[in-house]
């Protein structure tokens, strides 16, 4: 494969949309492990830890980035820092034929929800929470809860965070944490 070439990959995702995805290969890993570890890197850096010219390294991170690959570049900041001290997950229970692309307009429009997915197991969906107190906590679950499709919620309260961890790959293209 050449220095700055790597096949797409299309399917169609169950709610119909079709997702291009491009295949990794071990530069392309490495090129973003390298940024997942400090994102304010030179090309040049870059490419002196992958074995690449500065060049190929932003050739190969521009295609990652259009093929979506790379979503963006940001910093890394506390939640406490900005007054963000307490944190929940929320299981959402919901009437019958509630699409994820209902939940997830209604999830959206609460900025205390950082993130969402839909899941197996009793619960529909799985929201996580972060919030100011535990009275800020209560609110954002009451105004959940009283989204028109919402059955019922069950919630948990973040007592300590054990592990944080960013997805980074390893050499062989397998992924670890840390």
């Amino acid at each position: 494969m050449s220095e700055d070439a790597s096949p797409l990959r299309h399917f169609v995702r169950p709610n119909g949309c079709i997702q291009v995805t491009v295949e990794l290969d071990r530069l392309d890993r490495d090129i973003i492990g390298a940024l997942i570890a400090d994102a304010r890197s030179t090309y040049a850096e870059i490419g002196q830890q992958v074995g690449l010219s500065a060049s190929a390294v932003k050739r190969r991170v521009d295609r990652l980035r259009e093929h979506g690959a790379i979503t963006g570049f940001t910093a890394k900041v506390e939640p406490a820092a900005l007054g963000w001290t307490t944190e929940a997950y929320v299981e959402l229970f919901c009437r019958g034929k509630t699409s994820p692309v209902e939940i997830g307009r209604a999830v959206a429009r609460h900025p205390e929800i950082v993130s969402a997915c839909t899941v197996t197991g009793e619960a529909d969906a799985l929201l996580h929470i972060r919030a100011t107190d535990m009275r800020h906590v209560e609110k954002v679950i009451e105004r959940i809860a009283s989204e028109a499709f919402v059955i019922r919620t069950k919630s948990s309260i973040v007592l300590s965070r054990l592990l944080d961890t960013p997805l980074v790959m390893e050499r062989n293209g397998s992924p670890r944490i840390g």
